[in-house]
């Protein structure tokens, strides 16, 4: 066996500096160029670790699994970009390999995600400022890395199917992704299959993951709702109105939470944002009977905030509704009534002074014509 691995390393190596020669120096490029010289070919690595059941054991008594098959591998996006195993996996220069020196699989892991960096940098930048990444600095090990999310051997594209992305956070977020797949948007992409539904990554980011725990994100999540739900073209699909953003800017809730963006955007805001009132991951239609905003479940919900709201209190809020005779008649007339009564009234202030100026001055020069 060793014999075989040699022949097979020293033809490696030959066919390496063959083609180094004839290729020259190459630049790694995601998708763009082709990958640099392989200093060991695919087949050498494959003609172990293709064997079905090959494993060792780890000083914490797991079994690290060592097989890699060698059509998932070659179909997985760098197989079928012809980059070879030893360009992740730098440590490996002869047989036998070096002793591992990881004592837990998961150790293990976190001591290879980072040659990611090698092609990716751009994406690992972003992950260092992420929630994740923030865990691990803190010393929570099971904090999620590269490989956690996009595989190892087996990488594919992140978002095909689009279902694909909550599938991958509930690998940790399984209780988060049970309520999210029960919810208006979850149910439209799980069950459905329909792209046009914001995923996790649409809300907390790819890399650079957000949460509620991360500074502003709480104050800014209104303007992550405005990405759809201020969408025209988006809504009208679904006879939904831009109304509904529309309007919660232009109250009392949405215009502080708008000043606080501008005037203190580090400044956590105490007035209600989206996600306060229609859930987090939650979220219902509005016939739902379940939702937070159907009317028997406004109340409580407006109590979150109001603790002595009676059950009138909830009448006072137009719905997201533009006023309209049909919608809000009273508010409707009212704002007709003074949309014409203060133009009505300011206007006739201004002919008024206008006309007793212009009286004034016509009077003093008859004054002065008869002197």
């Amino acid at each position: 066996m060793q014999s075989k691995l040699a022949l097979l390393l020293a033809l490696g190596l030959v066919s390496t500096v063959v083609s180094a020669s004839a290729v020259g120096p190459a630049i790694v490029s995601e998708a763009q160029n082709a990958p640099p010289p392989q200093f060991v070919d695919n087949k050498v690595c494959f003609a172990c670790h293709d064997t079905p059941g090959m494993q060792t054991e780890l000083p914490s008594g797991e079994q690290l699994y060592l097989t890699v098959d060698h059509i998932t591998y070659n179909t997985a996006t760098h197989g079928r970009l012809g980059y070879a195993c030893v360009q992740c996996h730098t440590n490996i220069s002869g047989y036998p390999h070096e002793p591992i020196t990881a004592t837990t699989r998961r150790e293990f892991n976190l001591q290879l995600y980072t040659v990611c960096a090698r092609c990716h940098k751009d994406k690992y930048d972003a992950a260092l400022d992420g929630v994740h990444q923030k865990a691990l600095a803190g010393g929570n090990q099971q904090a999620a890395v590269c490989t956690d999310c996009h595989g190892a051997h087996d990488i594919g594209s992140p978002h095909i199917p689009f279902s694909k992305v909550p599938k991958t956070c509930e690998r940790c977020h399984s209780q988060i992704y049970a309520r999210y797949q029960e919810s208006v948007h979850g149910s439209a992409l799980i069950g459905e299959g329909n792209p046009d539904v914001p995923t996790c990554t649409d809300c907390h980011g790819v890399h650079n993951v957000e949460g509620p725990s991360t500074g502003p994100f709480h104050l800014f999540s209104p303007q992550i709702c405005a990405d759809c739900h201020a969408d025209p073209d988006l809504m009208e699909r679904y006879g939904v109105s831009t109304d509904v953003f529309k309007t919660y800017v232009a109250d009392f809730h949405g215009t502080t939470v708008i000043l606080f963006e501008k005037i203190t955007p580090d400044q956590e805001t105490n007035k209600p944002v989206c996600i306060d009132c229609h859930g987090v991951h939650d979220m219902r239609q509005v016939d739902d009977p379940e939702s937070t905003v159907i009317k028997k479940n406004l109340l409580s919900t407006c109590q979150k905030c109001h603790p002595d709201a009676s059950i009138n209190f909830p009448a006072s809020w137009l719905s997201h509704y533009v006023p309209s005779p049909e919608h809000a008649s009273l508010v409707y007339f009212v704002n007709l009534f003074y949309s014409i009564f203060i133009p009505g009234v300011i206007g006739a202030m201004a002919i008024f002074v206008v006309a007793d100026g212009t009286r004034r001055i016509l009077h003093r020069r008859r004054e002065r014509s008869h002197e």
